[in-house]
């Protein structure tokens, strides 16, 4: 393989690739908004000669390349968030900026740079005659992902029936290879009371009051250790080998983590007990732990079986922009893919023959990269979630721009992560295939 071509040939491609992406930028796309965005990605496909395009029922837009037996899979979620405190931006997050290095706006980095990348990586295979009969390259703009990961995956592997032998997730990675991820779920934890007359509280019986009793127990799961004196003993205890037996990838992935993200109450009034009291976790998992364990391990907290509490997961049932409900549950599974897969060897090969053994990025951000390992993991959730934890298809990660740039105000990626990465993508098939 000729990695001097194909770093030229992406080289070349900086110019339109930028472009694209200050277009891209330019659409607001915000979850279950998508439309304008996806159609901007078809004109692209169509332009640089996609053998086929296809926009689901859902509205994710499949882009394929060549006709070859192993489908290659290549994800990128063109939904974005908000924009939050517009004060907090130093430019127009949807005009953005561009500079000889940069591109701000919303969504450069999280993540419509990735989309760029690898369309262009596509057609760079079929520009330098990489594509044979042994693979075909699928380009997916998925849907949804910042409100439900993984959502538009799960749609694609089975509804559409489209599976696959191993997929790139282009979220951000900063340079480097990541091969998995903490997974999370979303829980709900409900407490009823009786409500009465405020001035006589003793007549009632308060549900806020049972709740801020299991939000310490909540709060104990979290932060405790795990030692034999602990009556709940803390997350941390999932990187044992004693509580743990995949300790190992656990420790790669760091611990698992509680934390309560909303409360909610009712009352007849403001002169009265609360009569329900609810709240929302956010529970971050490492390997070993499933949906299972981490709804049983809330239930078994003193406090939550002391007042008979409920336990449950949220579901997610927003129509997508077409108008079509996918309904699922709020759980996205851990995932992580083995340092000696075939797949993460044949992405690193890919990226040491172009680039070298060390991270590597633009002149404000390539000692911090080169300080950290080239194969890593994100530290956010991505589409991986269904990809891999839900169907079992492999996923290695490698994307432009950063994580710390992902829902921060001024977000910018870089042109040269662009070019890097749509090289990466062009190379990685034939290298798998060979």
């Amino acid at each position: 393989m000729d990695f001097e071509k194909i770093k030229a040939s992406a080289e070349a491609y900086k110019p339109a690739m930028s472009k694209f992406l200050r277009d891209l930028v330019e659409i607001p796309g915000e979850s279950a908004e998508e439309e304008g965005v996806i159609k901007r990605i078809e004109a692209e496909m169509k332009a640089l000669d996609f053998d086929r395009i296809e926009i689901d029922p859902m509205g994710n837009i499949l882009g394929y390349m060549g006709t070859g037996k192993t489908l290659i899979g290549f994800d990128a979620h063109i939904d974005t968030v908000g924009i939050g405190n517009r004060a907090n931006w130093n430019f127009d997050p949807y005009e953005g900026y561009e500079s000889d290095t940069e591109i701000g706006g919303r969504g450069t980095s999280d993540q419509l740079g990735g989309i760029v990348s690898s369309v262009y990586g596509a057609k760079i295979m079929k520009d330098l005659g990489l594509l044979s009969d042994k693979y075909t390259a699928l380009v997916v703009g998925s849907v949804q992902e910042e409100d439900c990961d993984g959502l538009c995956w799960q749609y694609i592997i089975r509804e559409g029936n489209i599976r696959p032998e191993f997929v790139v997730s282009t979220e951000p990675t900063d340079g480097g290879i990541y091969r998995g991820q903490r997974g999370r779920m979303e829980i709900r934890v409900d407490v009823q009371g009786i409500s009465c007359h405020g001035s006589a509280p003793e007549r009632g019986d308060n549900a806020i009051y049972k709740m801020a009793e299991i939000l310490t127990n909540i709060r104990d799961l979290n932060e405790n250790d795990a030692s034999d004196d602990k009556e709940i003993k803390g997350l941390v205890k999932m990187l044992d080998e004693k509580f743990n037996p995949e300790y190992k990838e656990a420790n790669f992935l760091g611990r698992g983590t509680v934390t309560t993200s909303q409360i909610f109450f009712t009352s007849p009034s403001r002169c009265a007990v609360a009569d329900s009291c609810s709240i929302s976790l956010d529970r971050r998992m490492t390997a070993g732990e499933t949906w299972e364990s981490c709804l049983d391990e809330i239930r078994a907290l003193p406090a939550v079986k002391k007042y008979n509490a409920t336990v449950s997961m949220y579901d997610y049932d927003r129509p997508s922009y077409t108008g079509l409900v996918y309904p699922i549950e709020c759980y996205f599974p851990t995932w992580v893919i083995p340092e000696d897969h075939a797949v993460t060897k044949a992405m690193e090969e890919a990226y040491t023959g172009l680039y070298g053994t060390e991270r590597s990025g633009a002149e404000n951000c390539d000692a911090m990269r080169k300080a950290r390992p080239l194969t890593d993991k994100w530290t956010f959730s991505t589409n991986g979630v269904a990809i891999m934890g839900r169907n079992g298809i492999p996923v290695i990660g490698f994307g432009p721009g950063a994580e710390a740039q992902a829902h921060a105000p001024n977000e910018m990626t870089w042109k040269e992560d662009l070019v890097k990465c749509a090289a990466v993508y062009a190379a990685l098939p034939t290298i798998y295939c060979k």
